[in-house]
């Protein structure tokens, strides 16, 4: 764990600092917000379409090994972003941020597949979802306090110390066996192996459709559309027909329990996301409450899961999965519907029980999941799953991001607080109808 831990804190921690910095990253460069957020999508983008990709090459040349070429460019991108010349090289500095981080969480499952074959390692797992939720929770506090004092490049040399520290642990600590021993290969049969024109399909069509949802809920880019279409078709026919395909969606097509994974864990990440950000969109604008304030009331979304997962571990142990996932479906059903009944009116310590009720649920939602993606996925594509795991959390956060686009169209009010817990309540009980069902 000492291995992967600062690992796989990097990706939710860069995804939330962001944000205390664009405003000062936009005045340092002199561009309007409108590009200054590209920062943020391409950021997603990029993310999104990278985790299944570095789940690939972990199963392919060994979790270690790019575990720790993961952390490398994340140093060397952080250490060098600073002197960008203009905003869109800082950027391209982003997507690779985005790549590097994304090698963290599939090499751990990698890692934890090859240490600890025995089964699901919930302890280990506990801990890397302890680490994302405080990382994802105090990511803001952590970016404000830095862009205060020492400015908005501090948010990239912040990750220099952490990723040197992360590398040495790594190869010090991390088993060198890959999950899969190969013999040495003529480079054209390990190209041939990684399947890089269905890595290349797979991109443009989740690109096509990412790039489209980030585009909604203000100016759709509908060209985009029939890219993903055409590029999901060539993906289609090129993985049916390769002897080593990138997705083996024959595998996916037959694993009804890994594709409900998948699958719950967009949803769950809806309902999350759309709590995380729109209620402080609401507090700001509707209640005219500070940043400062609106950031402390929705504080126990993400954080409140920190403390509670000792306890998901402990049942995880005593009971399974399903247990587990359906305590945290009607845990998040009753969040929503509590949010129903907020207004103007609902005072401050109300919503921050109201919070913490939304947050519980993430401790038995995320941990439940990942033990589910574990014993569901194929020992040799376990980084393969992994990256897809949260290739569907990030599709998740994006839907939500764009539900809110639609819900607060016309102004950010009450009732369009309502609409949306009211999406909320829909995707909740969804998920809760699904959970009684048990997957074959």
């Amino acid at each position: 764990m000492a291995g992967v831990v600062l690992g796989t804190l990097l990706n939710a921690l860069n995804s939330s600092m962001i944000a205390l910095a664009l405003v000062p990253i936009e005045r340092h460069y002199g561009t309007g917000m409108a590009t200054a957020t590209w920062l943020v999508s391409a950021f997603y983008l990029a993310a999104t379409v990278s985790m299944p990709v570095m789940g690939r090459l972990a199963d392919r040349f060994g979790a270690r090994r790019v575990f720790v070429c993961g952390l490398v460019l994340v140093c060397l991108t952080s250490a060098f972003a600073p002197l960008a010349p203009n905003i869109w090289w800082l950027v391209a500095a982003r997507v690779l941020l985005a790549v590097g981080t994304s090698v963290a969480f599939p090499s751990a499952m990698a890692v934890f597949r090859s240490a600890l074959p025995a089964g699901p390692p919930q302890t280990a797992m506990a801990m890397v979802a302890t680490v994302n939720s405080a990382s994802a929770a105090f990511g803001p506090v952590l970016g404000g306090i830095l862009v205060q004092v020492w400015g908005w490049q501090a948010i990239w040399l912040v990750n220099v110390p952490v990723t040197t520290l992360g590398v040495v642990l790594a190869l010090l600590l991390l088993p060198p066996v890959a999950p899969r021993a190969q013999p040495r290969r003529r480079s054209s049969t390990v190209l041939a192996e990684l399947d890089l024109p269905g890595i290349g399909a797979f991109i443009l069509a989740m690109g096509g459709m990412v790039g489209f949802l980030l585009s909604a809920s203000d100016e759709p880019r509908w060209l985009l559309l029939p890219l993903a279409a055409v590029a999901a078709a060539a993906l289609l026919l090129r993985e049916l027909r390769t002897a080593t395909p990138f997705l083996d969606l024959r595998m996916l097509g037959a694993n009804r329990r890994l594709l409900s994974v998948f699958a719950r864990n967009t949803a769950i990440n809806v309902v999350f996301y759309l709590g995380f950000l729109g209620i402080p969109q609401w507090l700001q604008s509707a209640r005219e409450v500070s940043a400062g304030l609106a950031g402390m009331v929705v504080l126990p979304i993400a954080g409140i899961s920190v403390f509670a997962l000792p306890l998901v571990t402990r049942l995880l142990r005593r009971f399974d999965e399903r247990f587990v996932l359906i305590t945290g479906g009607l845990l998040l059903l009753c969040g929503s519907a509590g949010l129903l009944l907020a207004d103007g009116s609902t005072p401050l310590w109300a919503l921050i029980l109201l919070t913490a009720l939304l947050g519980l649920p993430n401790a038995f939602n995320n941990l439940g999941l990942q033990s589910s993606m574990y014993r569901a996925a194929p020992g040799d594509h376990i980084g393969v799953a992994s990256g897809l795991f949260q290739t569907f959390r990030f599709i998740g956060s994006i839907t939500a991001s764009v539900i809110l686009g639609v819900v607060f169209a016309h102004g950010i009010t009450d009732a369009g607080l309502k609409a949306m817990a009211c999406v909320m309540v829909a995707v909740s009980a969804i998920v809760v109808a699904t959970g009684l069902r048990r997957t074959p």
